[in-house]
C-alpha cells in the first residue's frame, strides 16, 4: 500500500499528550478554585481546557481543522449552500475539552474526562478515526500518573455473571430499564460518556448503551479507544457511526464486547425504543470495524 502522506506518525502520541496536558490543567483548576461555586467551576474548566487544546493544535497542527464542543457554532447543522471549513478538510480533530462537567464540579468524583480524536478523510470511503485518546485526570496509574487511554489498550478479560451495562447516572434512557430486564443484566450508573466507554475497555462493565442525545465530540475519542481495543461500536440499530458530518448530532451509541453485540442489538430492538431521527443527510459511510491506522 502506498504511503499516506496525510498521516503523521506521532498523531496518536500527540492525542494522548494533549489529553494528558488538558487533564493536568483541569486537575490544577479544581484544586485552585474548589467546589463552592459549581457553575463557575464548570465554565472555567470548559474554557481553560478548550483554550489549551485549540492553542496547541494551532501551533503543532496548523493545517488541520477542529471541531470542539466549545466552539460558538459547534452544534450548527450546516446546509449544502453554507459549509464549515472542516467539511472540506483532510484532517479534523474532534475534541471535547471537558466531558462530564457535572462530575468535574462535584468534590470526590473521578468520572469526568478529556476527549481528543483525529478523523482523516482519506482513511476510508467516508473517512475514519485514525487516532484517539481519553484522559481520565482524576484517576491514576500504578506509578501515580494520570490515566490516559489510547488506541493500544488490550482487550479486557472475559467476564462471568450478568451483563453489566454502563448507563447515565443523571439521565438514563427510558428504554434501558426494559433492556436490563430482558437481558437479566445489571445497570451500572456512571458520569461522562468517555468514562462509560473506557469502563467497557478496561472490563469494569461489558457494554454502554445510550440514546438520550449526543454529539460527535461525545463519542469520537472514546470510540477510537474502544475500537483499538477490539470492542464493537455502532448506533443502537447496528448502523455505522460516522464523523465529520454536516450535522454533528450523533444521538445514540452502543459500545460492547464483540461477543455481546448481536445479543444486545436484538434486545435493544425488542425494547421498542424509537431510533433518533437522522441528522442532515450526508454521503453514505462505512461501518467502523476497527480504528484505522
Amino acid at each position: 500500500m502506498a504511503q499516506d502522506r496525510t498521516s503523521q506518525p506521532d498523531d496518536q502520541a500527540f492525542a494522548e499528550w494533549l489529553a494528558g496536558r488538558a487533564g493536568a490543567a483541569l486537575t490544577a483548576l479544581r484544586d485552585q478554585q474548589g467546589f463552592a461555586d459549581p457553575a463557575a467551576l464548570k465554565d472555567a474548566g470548559d474554557r481553560r481546557s478548550h483554550h489549551l487544546l485549540t492553542t496547541a493544535l494551532a501551533r503543532w497542527r496548523p493545517a488541520d481543522a477542529v471541531l470542539s464542543e466549545e466552539q460558538v457554532d459547534a452544534r450548527r447543522a450546516w446546509s449544502a449552500g453554507e459549509r464549515a471549513a472542516r467539511l472540506d478538510a483532510e484532517r479534523v480533530w474532534i475534541i471535547d475539552p471537558l466531558d462530564g462537567t457535572r462530575e468535574f464540579s462535584e468534590a470526590g468524583r473521578t468520572d469526568w474526562a478529556v476527549h481528543v480524536a483525529l478523523w482523516r478523510r482519506s482513511a476510508g470511503p467516508d473517512g475514519a478515526l485514525v487516532a484517539g485518546a481519553v484522559g481520565l485526570p482524576a484517576r491514576t496509574t500504578l506509578d501515580g500518573g494520570q490515566l490516559v487511554l489510547g488506541t493500544g489498550c488490550p482487550p479486557p478479560p472475559a467476564a462471568d455473571g450478568p451483563i453489566r451495562i454502563a448507563v447515565s447516572r443523571s439521565r438514563p434512557p427510558a428504554f434501558v430499564g426494559e433492556l436490563v430486564r430482558l437481558l437479566g443484566a445489571q445497570a451500572v450508573p456512571m458520569g461522562s460518556a468517555g468514562v462509560k466507554v473506557c469502563a467497557v475497555v478496561t472490563g469494569e462493565v461489558d457494554a454502554y448503551v445510550h440514546a438520550g442525545g449526543q454529539y460527535e465530540w461525545d463519542s469520537a475519542a472514546p470510540v477510537a479507544v474502544a475500537l483499538g481495543a477490539g470492542m464493537y461500536a455502532s448506533r443502537i440499530d447496528g448502523s455505522p457511526l460516522r464523523y465529520n458530518r454536516s450535522d454533528p448530532r450523533l444521538p445514540d451509541l452502543l459500545v460492547c464486547r464483540p461477543d455481546l453485540a448481536d445479543q444486545l442489538l436484538h434486545a435493544i430492538s425488542r425494547t421498542g425504543v424509537e431510533m433518533p431521527a437522522p441528522a442532515v443527510a450526508d454521503s453514505p459511510g462505512q461501518p467502523f470495524g476497527r480504528v484505522s491506522r
